[in-house]
């Protein structure tokens, strides 16, 4: 099963995903994280990424899918992926239809998330991440039992650095005008499922993703 979650960020893109992953078995695949983990190591491709990540820009095309291509290789994902945050162009979505075709596999569903602009400012300023195993928390709407302290493994929680007002502007711009064609792209190709997440009408990324694995697992 292959999956690819789309949305702008903040949208619950993670959460979502996160849950789809433990509940059906395959790994989320965030390229995200996978940066963040190489800019914490300080490695060549990090320093690269990060150069890119702090200014709230996209890191190149060809260094993400090679990242992308060399990950859906590992043993885990021989039976599927749900993919986080990629791609984020209609160039990289179609690299991965080549990569997709190369593994003889196919993508299964495209999920995008959609949650108002206010909302997704409010809800990144507030976001804490577990840096260990990367779960996600908001302080406001859903805060660990204990402050500051991850629920599933006891890390301390963290802010990320991009998780500021004027990064987070600087990324929604960019993802308005560069990832939502992929909307479009999706849609024409049959396999686009919009689902909008909202406190303002109560359907968090919880409720969404149970919903989502009842249609997918039946």
């Amino acid at each position: 099963m292959m999956i690819i979650m789309l949305g702008a960020p903040g949208t619950g893109k993670g959460t979502v995903a996160s849950i789809l992953s433990e509940k059906m078995g395959i790994p989320q695949i965030s390229t995200g994280d996978i940066f963040r983990k190489h800019i914490k190591e300080n490695t060549e491709l990090g320093i690269l990424a990060e150069s890119y990540i702090s200014k709230g820009q996209l890191v190149p095309d060809e260094v993400t899918i090679d990242l992308v291509k060399s990950r859906l290789e590992e043993p885990d994902a021989q039976k599927g992926a749900i993919l986080d945050g990629f791609p984020r162009t209609v160039k990289q979505a179609e690299d991965l239809e080549r990569i997709l075709k190369e593994k003889q596999t196919k993508l299964d569903i495209v999920i995008n998330l959609t949650t108002p602009e206010d909302e997704i400012i409010e809800r990144i300023e507030n976001r804490r991440v577990c840096p260990n195993c990367k779960a996600n928390y908001n302080v406001k709407l859903s805060p660990p039992q204990r402050e500051g302290i991850c629920d599933k493994c006891g890390h301390e929680l963290v802010k990320r650095k991009d998780d500021n007002a004027e990064t987070i502007k600087s990324r929604l711009e960019i993802y308005f005008k560069q990832t939502s064609p992929l909307v479009d792209f999706y849609n024409k190709k049959g396999n686009l499922r919009t689902e909008e997440v909202s406190e303002r009408i109560n359907r968090f990324g919880k409720d969404v993703a149970e919903e989502i694995i009842k249609d997918v697992l039946k």
